[in-house]
């Protein structure tokens, strides 16, 4: 564990670089680039980490947006994993408190991925100033990294990354995300598989010829029927969602002869996850007969359910309350009470049970509390939770490799959603800045604390030893399938 004069030093290292963090974040945030396209966000983050000395390797993984910057030497190797990419259709404009797309249609940081990648780079960069200081003084030895980890909104980058052992000799690896409370992210999550299914049929004149035509996009209405009467008969745990790609074209009088869409299906195990890809398979399959068209298959991509690690999750919260959490000004909470007001009771409801998820019963309490504040500005209780997160994260596939362990910082009003406008305008704000810095501070003390506790790094690969002996990690992406940008 960090001593009080290691925590002090880590915080004023990162703040004495505070304006630099944020406006790194800042330009991430005006990118706003999509999946395996955050080319100027990658020359952003990877230029600011060699001018801090790091070693940068760039393109790694066979991803051009994949970067990962090294400093030190030896062992402990100890990872920050780092996210760049937004999400397609959340324009925003920044530091506002109502829905106002600055490019109608554009892209926006609507899970925050601009303060969850500078946070990461911020950490390191501490470790970094701190290894040089303590050095020649005490002997310090380890190296810290970076790792640029595109494409996980949809693209399960860190997936790929992990299938080209791009992790193979990390010892530990930490992360956070941005959220409206302050927790360990201890809970498991959802495996998933995405794939495309696109459907070929035969154009003809709707009205005078219908008899011709063989009509894909009937095929993939009926899929969607089809898989709809599949919710019946799935694990409870289970969901699969879709969304039409392409319709055909936009004339109602032509039989549409090339349609498409995209189905994401999730589990907790990833053998469910299959069992159910393999059932829509033989669903489009079925649509394509009863259409007389034919159907195309094409695998997506896919990732692990999240696997959490004890070991680092009680380092990691002895961290978080050490540093303690973000505290805001009399400007910040009222602008926090104007993002509050534009969420719903169903949006501090979600907000509440997953506090309760990841906290566990002496968090129902703690949640109480809540009901009058805008920014949460305290702890909640940690807990080694196993009720599931009903999301996913490729940082799930790390997590079967590595030992693992992220938090949750406050960077949003109390019930804001994540992949919404509130989080877009709030990821701009000093609201974001702040969680962000203090995101970086809590991953570099506990980076610090394992460099300096060996057997404490044992324990968590034991840890994992022990949980992937029981059952044996397989990266779920076939060999053949590479990273794609998003259509559209």
């Amino acid at each position: 564990m960090a001593t009080d004069a290691t925590t002090r030093r880590i915080d004023a290292l990162i703040e004495g670089k505070r304006e630099r963090f944020i406006d790194y974040a800042n330009q991430v945030w005006e990118y706003a680039e999509t999946r395996f396209e955050e080319s100027r966000s990658v020359s952003a983050l990877s230029d600011a980490l060699e001018a801090e000395g790091f070693q940068v390797e760039r393109g790694i993984a066979g991803i051009d947006t994949a970067f990962v910057a090294s400093y030190g030497t030896g062992k402990p190797v100890i990872a920050l994993l780092g996210e760049y990419d937004a999400l397609a259709g959340l324009s925003q404009r920044g530091e506002a408190s109502e829905a106002e797309p600055l490019i109608p249609g554009g892209n926006g940081h609507g899970c925050g991925h601009n303060l969850l990648g500078v946070a990461a780079l911020a950490g390191a960069v501490g470790v970094r100033d701190y290894l040089e200081e303590r050095r020649s003084k005490q002997g310090l030895a380890g190296t810290i990294r970076f790792y640029g980890c595109p494409g996980e909104e949809g693209g399960s980058g860190k997936t790929f990354m992990v299938r080209e052992g791009v992790f193979d000799d990390v010892d530990a690896a930490l992360t956070w995300h941005p959220q409206a409370f302050n927790a360990i992210f201890s809970t498991p999550t959802l495996a998933n598989i995405q794939a495309y299914f696109r459907f070929k049929g035969t154009s003809a004149h709707a009205a005078n010829s219908p008899h011709l035509g063989r009509s894909a996009l009937d095929a993939v209405e009926l899929m969607n029927v089809g898989a709809n009467y599949l919710r019946e008969h799935i694990v409870p745990d289970a969901r699969f969602h879709y969304s039409i790609t392409r319709a055909g074209g936009a004339s109602p009088n032509v039989v549409q002869a090339d349609a498409e869409v995209l189905y994401l299906m999730r589990a907790r195990r990833m053998s469910d996850v299959q069992a159910i890809f393999e059932r829509i398979r033989k669903i489009a399959e079925g649509a394509a007969l009863m259409t007389g068209t034919r159907v195309e298959m094409t695998f997506d991509k896919a990732c692990s359910g999240y696997r959490p690690n004890r070991t680092l999750e009680r380092l990691m919260q002895s961290q978080f309350e050490a540093f303690g959490p973000p505290r805001h000004n009399a400007e910040e909470k009222a602008y926090g009470e104007r993002i509050k007001a534009t969420v719903s009771d169903d949006d501090l409801r979600t907000t509440y049970a997953n506090i309760i998820a990841a906290g566990g019963e002496a968090a129902e309490a703690y949640v109480e509390e809540l009901a009058d504040q805008a920014l949460v500005d305290n702890l909640a209780p940690y807990s080694a939770s196993e009720t599931l997160m009903y999301g996913s994260t490729d940082v799930g596939d790390v997590s079967w490799v590595v030992p693992t362990a992220q938090c949750y910082v406050n960077c949003f009003a109390l019930g804001t959603p994540l992949h919404t406008w509130q989080v877009v305008a709030q990821g701009r704000s000093s609201l974001g800045h702040k969680g962000m810095l203090q995101a970086a501070k809590i991953m570099a003390g506990t980076a610090v604390a394992l460099m300096q506790d060996p057997a404490t790094l044992a324990e968590a690969r034991a840890e994992l030893n022990r949980a992937t002996q029981r059952e044996p990690y397989r990266c779920p992406i076939p060999d053949d399938v590479t990273p794609s940008p998003l259509k559209g």
